[in-house]
């Protein structure tokens, strides 16, 4: 089996000893991605909603670094500090996934690097 890493300037830069996706056969693996701006390295300035909409540009980033897209995920996994935030980050996430719908798990969590409020991870096919 081949491993690809997958790496843009186009989303955050990985802040630990991990990489951005994964490719493995014909599926991809994006590491979470928390609402980091890609230029500046920092946390973005907002609520719920100002932080998922970066989340989904930055994963929207690396789809493409890979040549794919939203359509083709497959499953995404949500990790919430506030579960009181769910509804205000379905809204952004369903302006992602308005047709297509993948599997997802949502988890609360006590804590996000950085004090992010949500962190998005997303596995996409490649065919």
């Amino acid at each position: 089996m081949t491993v690809e890493i997958v790496s843009t300037n186009q989303a955050p830069a990985a802040i630990g000893p991990y990489s951005q996706a994964v490719i493995s056969g014909n599926l991809l693996f994006c590491s979470g991605q928390i609402p980091l701006d890609p230029q500046s390295g920092e946390m973005v300035d907002g609520d719920i909603t100002v932080q998922a909409g970066q989340v989904m540009q930055n994963i929207a980033a690396v789809l493409s670094a890979s040549g794919t897209g939203f359509d083709n995920v497959v499953k995404t996994t949500i990790y919430l500090v506030d579960m009181a935030d769910f509804a205000a980050l379905n809204e952004v996430y369903g302006r992602c996934f308005a047709s297509h719908k993948p599997a997802r798990s949502t988890v609360a969590v006590r804590s996000l690097p950085r004090g992010a409020l949500v962190e998005i991870e997303v596995i996409a096919s490649l065919t």
